[in-house]
């Protein structure tokens, strides 16, 4: 779904209804996750009910019908009818688990309706529906508590035992922490502690009237690490720069005072202020983790030498003008929005796209495609799509380029699924609304050149960590303020500018050759010398 722009390109109904069918799959998947504890599957051993009465004949019906009967009968029904009296009376079910219900039994039955519609018959019914069946059949086959680990990841059994690659059941939706957690730095140094405590406020935060007695545990822990003279002795030993220890002592200082102020408004249960004061003291915090990183951690390939890289962060500014702004009832016709793209993770496509800001490349070029999905960007004008290198008069190709978790340089060139490593976890992941990445052509990873998008991020067809995207395409960035101003934009929204607000020194390039000498000018004519009169 983020292929380049191709003017002469027909639209593919093809991969739009494979994107909703596989998002369907991928909220079966995440079900099973969930479902995998212990009181659920002893709910699953009640008797089960009747299946529903069937809405199609013939043998598409009859496959229709038994998955969405196998799922009712199983306690995934969507009504009080389809399910049994045992997981109506248990204690939780009506809270999570039916929501984990809904989920699983969705893509049958969405695939039953799909089928009713369109009556394309048995085969492509049974082509739509497979996914689907294997997850329901995983969902119903019972798992030997043994082979369950944390996390809800199944471990095979023998000796040669392969995780199944489920995902992490509560991955990090902030683009800002998740910025914070991909920093090549000591994991061990007392400030992730206080990182830590601070982010956990967030989930303080979602319980309806916030729970400040987790927001209470979260001050009194980052306070104990503070206090500690040893531990802050051990976040200065971190920091490499001399210089820049003074200044962390500072914001340690800075810190403990906003940690002194958080305590009364959380005894005041001030729900206003608790994000607004968590946000500022993640903010120095996250200050203190970037003055600890040594330097650029590893070499980028010497066959990427040519190509723009950014040998750290930076951070950008982008300005938009929005289009008839009265017809879409709204009441603003320009925003700002602060965006940060990190190259340690992403060096070369981060490098790309900070050089294209540099050349003014964006300024003045509209929004090009925006469907709730995605809002991308970058396909100048003209036959090309992509940016013409002055160097060479060619477009300026990118290699694609992904950093696993727990590895330390990027794999590149090929996809993650190309590699046979398909659940591997990138750092930088599609788990934030407003992650940036690179559009490339639908099958050559290496295409990529300008055109990149913003993902607005669905929860129905892009679980978070289980998602279509991640190491697939690559991802070099997240919009850290302004975020929500992405839904409102449209196709035809002009980007006034886009400019580097740090970090500027961080990009390393080569300069464009200088343009040739202009030709000589063309040697006077001389007049003939008069002839002599004899």
């Amino acid at each position: 779904p983020f292929a380049l722009r191709e003017p002469n390109r027909p639209p593919s109904s093809e991969r739009t209804s494979l994107l909703a069918y596989v998002g369907f799959h991928r909220r079966a998947c995440r079900s099973i996750a969930r479902c995998s504890s212990p009181a659920f599957r002893e709910r699953r051993r009640a008797p089960p009910s009747p299946p529903p009465t069937p809405f199609l004949s013939g043998k598409t019906g009859m496959v229709a019908n038994a998955l969405s009967g196998v799922a009712a009968s199983s306690g995934l029904g969507t009504s009080k009818a389809a399910r049994p009296l045992a997981a109506r009376s248990h204690p939780h079910s009506h809270s999570h688990s039916q929501q984990r219900q809904r989920l699983a039994c969705v893509a049958a039955k969405a695939a039953k309706r799909d089928a009713e519609a369109d009556g394309k018959g048995f085969g492509g019914l049974l082509q739509k529906l497979a996914p689907t069946a294997a997850a329901l059949a995983m969902l119903l086959s019972p798992l030997p508590q043994a082979d369950v680990l944390d996390g809800g990841l199944a471990l095979s059994r023998g000796s040669n035992a392969a995780l199944a690659g489920l995902p992490s059941s509560n991955p990090t939706k902030d683009g800002r922490a998740i910025l914070r957690n991909a920093l090549p730095i000591n994991n061990k140094s007392p400030i992730r502690q206080v990182q830590k405590a601070m982010e956990q406020i967030s989930e303080a935060l979602r319980v309806p009237g916030v729970k400040f007695s987790e927001v209470e545990r979260s001050i009194r822990k980052s306070q104990g690490v503070l206090k500690d003279d040893k531990k802050r002795a051990a976040i200065l030993a971190d920091i490499p720069n001399p210089q820049r220890r003074g200044d962390a002592s500072a914001k340690i200082d800075q810190i403990k005072q906003m940690l002194s102020d958080f305590e009364v408004i959380a005894e005041k249960k001030d729900k206003q202020q608790v994000p607004i004061l968590q946000q500022d003291i993640l903010k120095l915090v996250g200050e203190i983790e970037e003055d600890m990183v040594p330097g650029f951690p590893y070499d980028v390939p010497a066959d990427y030498s040519n190509l723009p890289q950014l040998k750290g962060r930076a951070t950008l500014e982008l300005k938009m003008k929005l289009k008839d702004p009265a017809k879409r009832s709204l009441d603003y016709d320009n925003f700002t929005m602060t965006m940060v793209v990190d190259g340690y993770n992403a060096p070369v496509t981060a490098g790309n796209f900070v050089d294209l800001v540099k050349r003014k490349f964006y300024d003045g070029m509209e929004i090009q495609r925006s469907d709730g999905f995605v809002v991308q960007t970058g396909d100048p004008s003209g036959p090309s799509e992509g940016f013409i290198d002055p160097g060479t008069g060619e477009i300026r190709r990118i290699p694609f380029e992904v950093m696993v978790d727990k590895e330390t340089v990027p794999t590149y060139e090929e996809t993650l699924e190309d590699l046979g490593r398909p659940n591997d976890q990138p750092r930088l992941p599609f788990n934030a609304y407003g992650t940036m990445a690179m559009a490339r052509s639908e099958f050559e990873p290496n295409s990529g050149s300008s055109q990149f998008f913003f993902l607005l991020r669905d929860s129905e067809l892009t679980p978070t960590g289980s998602n279509l995207l991640d190491g697939r395409y690559a991802v070099f960035g997240y919009v850290t303020e302004g975020k929500d101003f992405l839904e409102s934009l449209k196709v035809g929204d002009v980007i006034e500018s886009v400019r580097v607000l740090g970090g500027d020194e961080n990009l390393i390039r080569k300069a464009d050759p200088p343009p040739p000498p202009p030709p000589p000018p063309a040697p006077a004519a001389t007049e003939a010398a008069p002839a002599e009169e004899a």
